[in-house]
């Protein structure tokens, strides 16, 4: 593998959450999935992790976000669970740098899977009960409106992913924050090689289908479009360090506002 692909699945993938039953998956092991040594990986996840922190800094330094972060709604104590795919499993995620953002004795517990759909998501209803989170942050959708084989059918259909959602949400009676799934590049997407190759496609009006689904339910929903909008990587798909800052950015003005 050449370096631009291994820290893209550094970045993106998270072996031990995709294996969850394989023992003795600790660090070192899953350095050498990605053809590094431990000490290569390392340097890498500290290298993501100072990204996370210095865009938590700008955000900080933003007008009005300051008095958004002293609002949050978390105390020592809480407990937040995060359920969601590859945009917030992202070691650049939304989260990550939400995380540096939240009150010192808030816990986070990221369920987020790459490549994770609604219905999949329904099989972590265990975990989340066991959990009693205080909070739930959900961004689920994005691989529902997946089109395999370039054709016209999603792999989940669109009333499964709204009965999914629904589903979710009666899990736990913690207060929750959707976040719809955000918009893709159908361009990049259409010249990107590997999805070439693999017969992926996806359509924006599929994301808006749920974004708007979301946005008619009665829990605070952060519509990330506007934020991630034309802040894609060469996939046009994923999103770039700038995106998921102001989906963060998002994320804060809306848990201050509750």
């Amino acid at each position: 593998m050449n370096d631009h692909l291994t820290d893209k699945l550094v970045r993106f993938q998270r072996p031990e959450r995709n294996l969850p039953y394989l023992p003795g998956l600790d660090q070192d092991r899953i350095a050498g999935l990605f053809g590094l040594t431990p000490e290569q990986y390392g340097q890498r996840l500290a290298g993501l992790e100072a990204e996370t922190r210095a865009a938590a800094a700008e955000l900080r330094e933003r007008p009005g976000l300051a008095e958004a972060v002293a609002r949050l709604p978390f105390a020592p104590g809480q407990r937040i669970a995060v359920l969601g795919e590859s945009t917030t499993a992202d070691r650049l995620s939304w989260l990550e740098i939400l995380r540096h953002l939240l009150p010192d004795g808030v816990t986070v517990v990221d369920l987020s899977v790459s490549g994770c759909t609604t219905t999949q998501a329904l099989t972590q209803a265990p975990a989340l009960a066991r959990l009693r989170p205080d909070r739930v942050l959900c961004l689920l959708g994005t691989n529902d409106v997946q089109r395999p084989g370039g054709g016209q059918t999603t792999l989940v259909s669109a009333a499964e992913t709204c009965r999914n959602l629904l589903a979710l949400r009666e899990l736990t009676s913690a207060r929750w924050l959707w976040l719809t799934p955000t918009p893709v590049d159908e361009a990049r997407i259409a010249a990107f090689e590997p999805f070439r190759r693999a017969g992926l496609s996806w359509a924006d009006k599929d994301v808006d289908a749920i974004a708007d689904f979301l946005l008619s339910c009665p829990d605070p929903v952060v519509d990330t479009r506007p934020a991630a909008t034309g802040r894609h990587l060469d996939d046009g798909v994923h999103l770039t360090l700038d995106g998921q800052r102001e989906i963060a950015a998002a994320v804060v003005r809306a848990l201050a506002a509750t």
